[in-house]
């Protein structure tokens, strides 16, 4: 447990530095722009190496050591933040310099989230599992509420050159961390043996062990169509925010940390009370209580009541996401972890890429230049008719499509009994004596 306390400190303190730097990217670009749709595709480029190469990142978790893994993830992402350093220190900065450094880092983070999730189940005992991924759902809350109010003092004294800057050095720190600790390694499975080979028939390992489990390949597809709902609304925060402030930065920072304070509770409240048993009800009333607060942060119109609502607004996504987490960790073997979270991130964010494409231009070219314009009265009464309603709009349509989806799934028996059908896997170790070709046989 020390050595997963480590790594969470650390891991959060480099997550406070890019969390500044993105933030500082975020206030200069739309303040030079005044467009939603470069931070949009900022998005898009950081998601589209998860949906591309997380297959290979799960098969890199399985075969090495986990913590070589991470080093790997955390120095790829110093790299391109040296790049972008270098390109905005020179002047020369141009928009097209940030996709590529988004998708550089990209490449690189693919890797970390199915080693550290596999890292978790080798450094935590079975009766501190829930609480272990709390603690880990407090670390991007955490993050978030530390990083508005520093990255506004730091972004007055010394601009975009001084966060990017701030960035790097946590992200050095991470990786010395990372080279003086260790993680245990996976025990052998026969299951786990029996997939080994190249590159790509370990892959297909993890996507057959999902094909064999159709409601759990169900219910990441269901999950693909909630992100592409939540996800791509919530990409537009940053100009909703300011347009419903009058481009107040300072308000910006402040709201910006109240999502990540709700952010915070929920996972402190998870942390406690550990969720329900079966796991499958808190994932999916948190799916549906989430929908709905979107929804709601569509229809404040004031900073009271903005701030009110990002309060909530996402303070059931660590109930959601630990319940996930500690669920799989107890069903799937250790020594298949790394394929299987990966070809879970890859397929529930399958359809968040096409949302990140489509919500920018949808934003900037339909919705907010439809505002105050014929027809829009029907819906004035509940966004609103000023800057920022046509988004609020969009936050409304897709919280309450989420939460409508989410209760007709939740109605499946099916769903409501995956637990049940999905046993904890009791691992079956290969004997010493016996050659792994014969365990694979």
């Amino acid at each position: 447990m020390r050595t997963f306390y480590t790594l969470i400190l650390t891991q959060t303190f480099s997550l406070i530095g890019s969390r500044i730097s993105g933030l500082a990217i975020g206030i200069w670009i739309y303040g030079d722009t005044g467009n939603a749709t470069p931070l949009a595709l900022v998005a898009f480029f950081s998601t589209v190496p998860t949906m591309l190469a997380g297959f290979i990142s799960g098969v890199l978790a399985d075969r090495w050591d986990r913590r070589y893994v991470m080093m790997l993830a955390d120095a790829g992402q110093a790299v391109g933040t040296v790049l972008l350093l270098l390109s905005v220190v020179s002047g020369q900065f141009e928009l097209w310099h940030l996709y590529t450094v988004a998708l550089i880092q990209s490449i690189f983070g693919v890797f970390q989230g199915p080693a550290f999730g596999a890292a978790v189940t080798m450094l935590v005992p079975d009766s501190q599992r829930d609480r272990a991924n709390a603690i880990n759902q407090m670390s991007g809350p955490a993050a978030g509420v530390i990083a508005p109010i520093i990255a506004g003092v730091i972004y007055a004294l010394v601009g975009l050159v001084g966060s990017i800057l701030i960035d790097l050095m946590t992200f050095l720190v991470a990786v010395a961390v990372l080279f003086v600790i260790r993680i245990p390694q996976p025990e052998q499975t026969a299951e786990g043996l029996a997939t080994r080979g190249s590159v790509w028939k370990e892959a297909l390992g993890g996507l057959s062990y999902l094909n064999k489990r159709r409601t759990l390949l169900f219910m990441l597809f269901y999950i693909s169509l909630v992100n592409f709902l939540v996800g791509g609304v919530m990409v537009l925060g940053t100009p909703y925010i300011l347009s419903r402030t009058n481009n107040n930065e300072a308000l910006l920072g402040l709201l910006l940390g109240l999502i990540n304070v709700g952010m915070l509770t929920g996972a402190i409240i998870m942390g406690t009370w550990g969720g329900t048993r079966p796991r499958i009800h808190t994932i999916m009333i948190g799916i549906i209580v989430l929908g709905l607060t979107v929804a709601l942060a569509g229809i404040m119109q004031t900073p009271v009541l903005l701030g009110a609502a990002m309060a909530i607004m996402l303070m059931p996504a660590p109930f959601i996401n630990t319940s996930i987490m500690s669920m799989m960790q107890v069903k799937i073997p250790s020594d298949l972890q790394g394929r299987v979270f990966a070809l879970m991130g890859q397929m529930s964010l399958l359809l968040l890429p096409l949302s990140y494409l489509i919500m920018g231009p949808l934003a900037d070219q339909v919705f907010e230049p439809a505002v105050g314009q014929a027809g829009w009265q029907v819906v004035a009464p509940l966004v609103g008719d000023s800057a920022g309603a046509g988004i609020g709009l969009m936050y409304v349509v897709a919280g309450l499509f989420t939460a409508l989806i989410s209760a007709l799934v939740y109605s499946l028996p099916a769903i409501r009994q995956m637990e049940a059908h999905l046993p904890d896997y009791a691992p079956t170790p290969v004997p010493p004596d016996i050659p792994s070709e014969v365990a694979a046989i």
